[in-house]
């Protein structure tokens, strides 16, 4: 297991940077789901199955489709329609779709060794732990953090209104 987290390591490390260097806002959306869901997989191969799903669901899912409609909301008329056109080349979706495959091959080999019973998992981690921990000393945390995503939603309507003015 321990192969296991330093590719997935790697693979959230690798897609990381290529989120941050892309200059197109759609190839760094999907080099940071490709890096969500590396870090899904590292908590898993940690003993922490509950923290990987909600990685997945609240992260990879729930995030990155708010960053898709942010995106979208701020279409900018033809020349990003032009550009939306060169995004579907396949070239485009080579690197995200290879990293994606290695974690899927991955996660793959980690549930057949766990089902044979050789998963090197210390402890579990319980929902109920995760709820305590939310709840009690990461309870500023997680408002600060709920907070500043309802910020974020608040100035992306704000820019996908336009200026009403003209």
């Amino acid at each position: 297991m321990t192969a296991a987290f330093y590719v997935s390591a790697a693979i959230a490390v690798l897609s990381t940077v290529m989120a941050i260097t892309r200059a197109d806002a759609v190839h760094a959306l999907l080099y940071l789901v490709v890096s969500l869901l590396a870090a899904a997989s590292i908590f898993y191969v940690l003993g922490a199955p509950f923290a990987a799903v909600l990685e997945v669901i609240i992260y990879a899912g729930a995030i990155m489709v708010l960053f898709v409609f942010v995106v979208m909301m701020l279409n900018l008329g033809q020349a990003a329609t032009i550009q939306e056109r060169s995004w579907i080349k396949p070239r485009m979706w080579i690197g995200p779709a290879a990293l994606t495959a290695v974690l899927m091959a991955e996660v793959a080999y980690v549930l057949w060794a766990s089902r044979k019973g050789n998963f090197a998992g210390a402890n579990v981690i319980e929902a109920e732990q995760v709820g305590i921990a939310f709840f009690g000393p990461y309870l500023l945390a997680v408002e600060l953090a709920s907070m500043l995503l309802l910020a974020g939603l608040v100035a992306a309507c704000h820019l996908g209104r336009g200026d009403e003015r003209k």
